[in-house]
């Protein structure tokens, strides 16, 4: 078990069961030593988790940040498929790309993406930091309240 594996583990969360994508592409394209995820939604052995629009509240956007944490939960077991099982190998998230089913004028997508960079934080410590885009969109694949997508760079 890989030491980002087992940080999870003591933080009490876990990566998901497989799923069959909503979609015709790939979960994950690697490129050298850098691997494009491709979006995940925030859900959960084939059901969403939260739908959307996210309301415009601090209950809403509480359970929002949730949903972005189960988004970068599907990031990290494709990127564990990428890796070859070895979480071990990344040396740095790059880049998240976070999008929030909500109304015209919700003011809050950055806040709810807080919820995906918080956990890369928490288990990759300085190397979890990344430029990031938190947009507000009008609907989502299942009706998905959040989906995130990342650019990671590995070791060597």
């Amino acid at each position: 078990m890989s030491t980002i594996e087992l940080k999870l583990a003591e933080l009490g969360l876990t990566l998901p069961p497989d799923w069959k994508p909503r979609g015709q592409f790939l979960p994950f394209r690697r490129d050298g030593s850098t691997v494009y995820l491709s979006g995940q939604i925030n859900e959960w052995d084939g059901a969403v988790t939260l739908e959307g629009p996210v309301p415009n509240s601090d209950e809403g956007i509480a359970a929002a940040r949730k949903a972005a944490e189960v988004c970068a939960l599907n990031l990290l077991y494709r990127l564990r498929e990428a890796v070859d099982g070895d979480l071990d190998q990344v040396d740095c998230i790059l880049r998240l790309g976070g999008f929030v089913n909500c109304a015209s004028g919700f003011p809050h997508s950055p806040r709810v993406i807080d919820g995906a960079t918080e956990l890369f934080l928490a288990l990759f410590g300085d190397s979890g930091w990344h430029a990031r885009t938190a947009v507000g969109v009008s609907g989502l694949p299942g009706n998905a309240a959040v989906e995130v997508d990342a650019v990671v760079r590995l070791k060597g």
